[in-house]
């Protein structure tokens, strides 16, 4: 059972504060510090660490037995290590925080100072002891925050303070206009283009994978406002973390209690006076809001600390009344409650619980014009995220950690009125209150046409009905009766949920053989998805009048079909069988086994890494279960949950190589070799074989309800897949380098290529020789038409147990090329920060996953879209080129200055090229009506314009009695309202070809009071 907020015994709140720990910056005469930072390990994806090597100036010698400690107020107890005997020392497994380190040598002269460790990042301090006989002050050490040598070669690491400080928004999706590299994209679901398709993202939550399972979009909904730290790897993984990712992998680590009290109120608010009007419509109608609180805390001093928000975004709109009068105003309302336990029993033991329940409804939905009040649509979405995650120090070379996560997402639609009529093939629709059945469509008189093939005395019976039924139901128009609307209730309930529990168990060894150090990395990892999709009827669904005029292909053996007066669509879910027993819905599962083993190599100035990730993955259907002796290997069985595909751990292996030259102090160059095997597939349902048995069942009706016949309509069926297919696979080469000018400036660029290929597809298994209709296919290269069909025996299966006429098939020569050129430059002073990055690229290929479907921004298959669906949509059929996620230019400016009279003044900078697109044309295919993704032209043939926008903030604090502070802040958004149009028309035969069906956000203004404590 789902657990709500009620259930935590968690309860708090409160910003961790960032600069508690930071002293007055003074001299240190022999101190050396490297503000760079060296490999790091990511146990449970949710920590950093700090490591480096004290030596004395006058011999420049090692020094062996100092003791460091490292204290913050976000870890409950310090952590203390001792030097080795060549003066390094190692701090693994620290929470994101500022640290004060206390250097301690055998005559107890001591040297403090502080260093920021960031998520997955393991920061370098170098420190040099002057010989003095007494203590020194604390200095503060300042360097970049946004690193580099984290779990991947391309990484990028904030803190709290650059979030906050910089125009960023509420959603965890606006993180990503922080990546360099990474389009700003206005879409709500798919993810943005960055070297890979926008369903090979990997997002995570306090190391809980949060994007949808099996579709790879991030559908969920976490906010920032709990987000303390964030890291973005874009490319170069080393085989530590898991990374099997084809686009970015992010990940956030949420705010901690502290060892003071300390909490917040915030409202935001954005009236719709407060939009500027989106281009396409006569003003903006939503009013949006935001209610954040939190309050954290110790429960027992240095040992549990506490953190506990809650989160209310709130949306409004009065709709527009219909052609039957006042209708309900849309409304969208979430709660959101967070609870997280920091406990350390013991020094050497680390240990976060945390659960995140939000729960969101949406009503007033979808009215269209000539609809009554009571067929609007609602939705609701129920999240939860609980991770439990731990390490243990086990020596002082040795860690081992462990991490527990549970993702549920429970969503669907929900009709506004909720009808309690059931419906049953032994019971009888009331006709005389069909309002009271389901979703009713008003009929409207038709004109006799001969060519229809009805008679002028039918089209008369019909009309006859029909004005009743307009006299009934229908609107009032200039004193008349009209039909075509809607009535009664919307027709049915839309249930998809989705769960993926996840647990992983790393296990980290460092140690000196001959002259080189390594860190040895092992973790295994295992992970299971599953969808679980139920449609419901409300009611009888939905109803229509026939009036005897039955469709020439209906099923009306038995009966006459003139009697057929209405028909209803009802989902085979919602009915009862003769037996009793109900239909169930489908579940589609996906298992996931990964195992990892990574050595970091340190030799003198080269630090190499040596890494592997194997995996192995099983899709599990419904419908069919084994048996020997047939040719399928199955047989037909309804509701049971069967092994569809499992890939080979040989076709698996992805090997991460890298080295690392550090020529001179910090400064480095770098290279890397990686290969990922992405795992988003839709697969698991969309070949199940229940899909064709839980289908909607069509009902003709007689004028008093009486059942006529019921048949099911045609849907999807299950599908074989082809032998010896290769797991869809990116191969990844990069080469960069690293620049510190001074201690305020560092400079990085770098060149990247990847390579994607044998990608899986829904195909015809006779796709090689004809197309879709049977016709001998032109223009198929012979050494594809020689390969002949993907399923010999597909006949026979088919005659076997069922199954579609497609199957599942590596597309033959589907592939896809990025290339990526990037240079950046970060800055960091006494009171402002800056981010400027220049990023060049091209993707083209001929598999754009990002281009299947008529829609850019939905939730849409992986493995069976309409790509390969007949001729113009093979990939020998103009699908060569420049793919929609190609942005070949990408700047990216950001940061923020802290003025004296205490405020903060942020603004964040893009220009990105526009969005490649095509002609899409069925005629020169010899499809005169199906156009769909049939490519008149090469792809990305054209492209839209390039857009800019500018975001700036002010953030203005007043401080008094003590701790307590009151602040102002505005975020506007698009200053320039740059709404520049995108998702192109594509259809030549279409009237409104080539125009803009999707523009970028107008401008926006947002104001918010915070009170912290």
């Amino acid at each position: 059972m789902k657990q709500h907020a009620s259930s935590l015994v968690i309860s708090s709140i409160a910003k961790a504060t960032h600069n508690a720990l930071r002293a007055k910056k003074t001299a240190l005469t022999g101190v050396v510090m490297a503000a760079a930072l060296a490999s790091a390990p990511a146990f449970a994806n949710l920590t950093g660490g700090i490591k480096g090597k004290v030596s004395t100036p006058e011999a420049q010698q090692s020094l062996a037995g100092i003791t460091v400690t490292a204290k913050s107020n976000v870890m409950p107890k310090p952590r203390t290590v001792v030097t080795r005997e060549d003066g390094s020392y190692d701090l693994p497994q620290l929470k994101p925080g500022t640290y004060e380190l206390t250097f301690t040598d055998k005559n107890g002269v001591t040297q403090t100072m502080t260093v920021d460790v960031l998520l997955e990042q393991t920061s370098s301090l170098n420190v040099t002891f002057g010989g003095a006989n007494e203590n020194v002050e604390v200095i503060t050490i300042t360097g970049s925050k946004l690193y580099r040598q984290g779990k991947s070669a391309l990484t990028n690491s904030l803190g709290e303070e650059a979030i906050n400080n910089v125009p960023v928004g509420q959603d965890y999706r606006d993180l990503l206009k922080l990546v360099p590299g990474v389009e700003l994209s206005a879409n709500t679901v798919l993810g943005p283009s960055a070297g890979g398709s926008g369903v090979d993202n990997s997002y995570g939550f306090d190391g809980v994978n949060v994007s949808m399972p099996m579709f790879g979009n991030l559908a969920s909904e976490p906010s920032t406002h709990d987000v303390a730290y964030v890291t973005m790897d874009r490319g170069g993984a080393k085989a530590v973390g898991f990374n099997r990712s084809g686009g970015f992998s992010i990940n956030t680590v949420s705010k901690s209690g502290t060892d003071e009290f300390h909490g917040n109120v915030e409202y935001k608010a954005q009236p719709k006076s407060f939009v500027a009007t989106p281009i396409g419509e006569e003003s903006y109608e939503m009013d949006k809001s935001w209610l954040t609180a939190s309050l954290g805390g110790p429960l027992i001093e240095d040992t549990l600390y506490f953190y506990t928000s809650y989160y209310r975004p709130e949306e409004t709109k009065a709709n527009k009344n219909t052609a039957y009068g006042e209708v309900k105003d849309y409304e969208s309302i979430r709660d959101e409650y967070f609870g997280k336990l920091t406990w350390a029993p013991t020094d050497d033991i680390l240990i976060n619980i945390s659960q995140r329940t939000s729960d969101k409804e949406v009503k007033g939905d979808s009215i269209g014009a000539y609809e009554t009040d009571s067929v609007s649509v609602g939705s609701k979405a129920d999240q939860d995220i609980f991770t439990l995650d731990g390490s243990w120090i086990l020596g002082s070379a040795t860690t081992l950690s462990f991490q527990y996560s549970k993702f549920e997402l429970e969503t669907g639609s929900k009709p506004d009125t909720e009808l309690s009529v059931v419906p049953s093939l032994n019971s009888q629709l009331d006709v005389n209150n069909l309002t009271q059945m389901g979703y009713f469509s008003v009929p409207k008189p038709r004109e006799y046409v001969s060519k229809e093939g009805f008679t002028e005395e039918q089209i008369a019976i019909y009309n006859a009905g029909a004005t009743a039924l307009i006299n009934t139901y229908g609107y009032l128009e200039d004193g008349v009766m009209k039909g075509s609307g809607g009535v009664g209730a919307y027709s049915q309930y839309d249930n998809i949920n989705f769960y993926r529990d996840s647990f992983e168990l790393n296990l980290e060894h460092e140690f000196d053989w001959g002259d080189t150090y390594h860190t040895l990395h092992f973790g295994a990892k295992w992970e299971e998805s599953e969808e679980q999709l139920t449609r419901l009827s409300n009611g009888w669904g939905r109803i229509s009048y026939l009036g005897g005029l039955v469709d020439a292909d209906a099923d009306t053996a038995g009966f006459d079909p003139a009697d057929a007066i209405y028909r209803a669509h009802v989902q085979q879910m919602s009915l009862a069988t003769e037996d009793g027993t109900t239909v169930s819905g489908i579940n589609s599962e996906m298992r996931s086994i990964n195992f990892e083993i990574n050595d970091t190599i340190e030799h003198g100035d080269w630090t190499y890494n040596i890494g592997l990730l194997v995996s192995q993955d099983t899709w599990y259907g419904q419908g069919l279960k084994a048996k020997s002796g047939t040719v399928s290997g199955y047989e037909l069985a309804p509701g049971q949950k069967y092994e569809m595909y499992k890939t080979d751990w040989s076709d698996m292996l992805q090997p991460r190589l890298g080295a690392t030259w550090t020529y001179s102090d910090e400064d480095s160059v770098f290279a890397n070799f990686a290969i990922y095997n992405p795992e988003a597939s839709s697969l698991a349902r969309a070949a199940s074989w229940d899909r064709n048995t839980r289908s909607e069942i069509e009902l003709l009706l007689d004028e008093s309800g009486n059942i006529l016949s019921a048949s099911p309509r045609r849907g999807s069926s299950g599908k074989a897949f082809q032998e010896g297919m290769k797991p869809r696979r990116i191969n990844e080469f990069t080469l960069g380098t690293t620049k510190y000018v001074g201690s305020d400036l560092v400079l990085r660029a770098h060149v990247r290529h990847r390579k994607g290929m044998h990608f899986w597809e829904d195909m015809p298994n006779n796709a090689r020789l004809t197309d879709y209709s049977g016709v001998d296919a032109e223009g198929v290269p012979q050494h594809i038409a020689d390969k002949g069909l993907y399923v010999e025996n597909l006949a026979d299966i088919i005659d076997e147990i069922g199954g579609s006429s497609y199957v599942i098939a590596e597309v033959d020569g589907g592939e896809t090329k990025y290339w990526e050129a990037s240079i950046e430059a970060e800055y960091l002073g006494e009171n402002s920060y800056i981010n400027a990055s220049y990023v060049w690229s091209h993707y083209y290929g001929n598999f754009d996953q990002d281009n299947t479907t008529t829609s850019n921004d939905a939730n849409n298959f992986i493995g069976s879209s309409y790509y390969g669906d007949g001729r113009g949509r093979y990939s020998w059929d103009n699908r060569y080129g420049t793919l929609s996620g190609d942005k070949p230019h990408k700047v990216k400016v950001y940061g923020y200055y802290t003025v004296p009279w205490e405020a903060n003044i942020g603004a964040y900078f893009v220009f990105q090229s526009g969005q490649a697109w095509e002609n899409w044309d069925g005629t020169m295919y010899g499809y005169p009506t199906s156009h769909v993704s049939r490519y008149a032209e090469p792809a990305g043939s054209r492209r839209t314009a390039s857009h800019w926008q500018l975001d700036l903030n002010y953030t203005q604090d007043f401080t008094f009695s003590g701790d307590m502070e009151l602040q102002f802040r505005a975020d506007l958004f698009n200053v320039f309202n740059r709404q520049t149009g995108y998702n192109k028309n594509p259809y030549v035969l279409d009237e409104n070809y080539g125009e803009s069906r999707s523009y970028y956000n107008p401008r926006s203004l947002q104001l918010s009071v915070n009170f912290k404590f």
